[in-house]
């Protein structure tokens, strides 16, 4: 059997590897990729099993390893012995393999057919081509190294370097810093609704101060790609939005528990904030494996990790091309997937709980939890003389809800709030609606419940 390599590895490596390679005549190096997209191309064809990436290649980063374990190509790190800093990068990418180019070829080849045939990847003694990391997990990580299914399991926190750059020369070891990793894990609350602004922000907010009152360690991420308002409502500025830094920094394999705690300051006693894209235009800053590796982060941030998601949950990008392509609704779907806990938000009028009924039966194919759901703005004008018994009747009766949580329509509290850029807790902390988001709130995330998923479905 032929072993097919592809290889992505800057310039100081690649031709010493490809002629510690041509000794070994079952293995056929079938591309010398140029750029990344050359390796994404060569590798959606199917001419390749395995691709060898250095972490200084240009344009490589967690999206494209996703992208390459999606067409059945392992990925392997390039980088020499006593190379530190490219290690590190090449683990908290996800890439467990790294082979030194330096190495005997026929110790290169010899590790290379043992994982071609399946076996694996182990250390091949002294001197060998391969290393593996030997470091238990500090967090979870996606699988990004193959079709077998092996999860990464080298990776270690990087230390804080001296800014926010997102290139290898900022990491130091000396400069390392607690990581934060030790202790549980947090929650991940994903507050998401229906298109029609049913109050999915200021739910969210207002979620977020609660926790933060009570005590909690709380990081509020505003993931709406559609429309971000986290940094208006609470009168920051957002010109440099956190959650670009933040997905950034993963891409680059540098973020850490230090890094994003950097990038999302704390707006009040126990509250950080991830300020969102002041730019609709700006989404593709943010991709799938990015979010997901920054809410797993998160959670080792905070007890309680609340994003406030996009309206949008279809994939129209994956229909349109052939090939790996950005997803504006990436964060929002990534976030419901990683949601230990989903409140769906729909709007107390006509229109919004039609939009509420089909949205449910959406979303929950996104998510693997049950569904909180809060129908805001209830008032008789919309839903008749007793609002709240009819907008339980209605979505018990159509959409299967036993549950409903209805917050009542409160403008002058919300219009100061907005108008003062604060959050409702702060403003109107006695007030019908914050009482009735503390009710709602009371029995689940202001409680000392452990990290463990509620409710969970079994997927269609």
């Amino acid at each position: 059997m032929t072993l097919t390599l592809l290889t992505a590895v800057d310039h100081r490596h690649e031709a010493q590897l490809v002629a510690a390679l041509e000794v070994a005549p079952d293995i056929r190096v079938v591309r010398r990729c140029a750029d990344t997209p050359e390796l994404l191309s060569v590798a959606a064809s199917g001419a390749a099993d395995l691709a060898l990436v250095s972490a200084t290649f240009r344009g490589v980063d967690r999206d494209a390893l996703r992208s390459l374990a999606s067409h059945g190509v392992r990925t392997i790190g390039v980088c020499a012995a006593d190379d530190e800093v490219a290690e590190r990068v090449l683990r908290q990418l996800g890439v467990p393999d790294i082979v030194d180019p330096g190495a005997s070829p026929d110790s290169i080849a010899q590790s290379l057919r043992s994982l071609g045939i399946g076996e694996g990847l182990a250390s091949v003694g002294a001197g060998g081509a391969f290393s593996r990391a030997t470091d238990p997990v500090d967090r979870p990580a996606p699988d990004l190294v193959g079709p077998s299914g092996a999860a990464a399991s080298g990776l270690r926190p990087i230390g804080v370097g001296a800014g926010l750059d997102p290139t290898p020369q900022s990491i130091a070891p000396e400069e390392s810093v607690g990581s934060g990793d030790d202790g549980p894990v947090g929650r991940v609350v994903a507050v998401w609704g229906p298109t029609g602004a049913p109050g999915r922000t200021t739910l969210a907010v207002s979620l977020a101060a609660l926790a933060a009152s009570e005590g909690k360690q709380v990081l509020l991420i505003d993931a709406d790609t559609w429309g971000g308002s986290i940094g208006q409502v609470l009168g920051l500025v957002d010109e440099a939005p956190g959650i670009a830094a933040a997905a950034r920094l993963s891409e680059q394999g540098m973020l850490d528990v230090p890094r994003l705690s950097r990038v999302s300051p704390e707006v009040a006693p126990g509250l950080r904030v991830l300020t969102g894209l002041p730019r609709p235009d700006r989404w593709h800053e943010v991709r799938a494996a990015a979010m997901a590796d920054v809410l797993a982060v998160a959670t080792r941030l905070a007890q309680v990790v609340i994003v406030d998601c996009g309206f949008a949950i279809e994939d129209d990008e994956e229909l349109s091309y052939d090939t790996a392509a950005p997803r504006r609704n990436a964060t929002t779907l990534a976030s419901l997937a990683a949601a230990d806990e989903l409140v769906v938000v729909g709007s107390a009028d006509p229109v919004g709980l039609q939009r509420l009924v089909r949205a449910v039966q959406d979303v929950v194919e996104h998510a693997d939890v049950t569904p909180r759901v809060v129908v805001n703005k209830t008032r008789r004008s919309a839903c008749g003389p007793d609002p709240e018994r009819t907008i339980t009747e209605l979505l018990g009766r159509f959409a299967g809800l036993d549950v409903v949580h209805c917050l009542p329509w409160a403008p002058d509290e919300t219009d100061r709030a907005l108008w003062e850029g604060r959050s409702l807790s702060e403003v109107a902390g006695d007030g019908q609606l914050v009482t009735a988001i503390r009710a709602f709130a009371g029995g689940w995330l202001l409680t000392e419940e452990s990290a463990v998923r509620r409710g969970r479905r079994r997927r269609r």
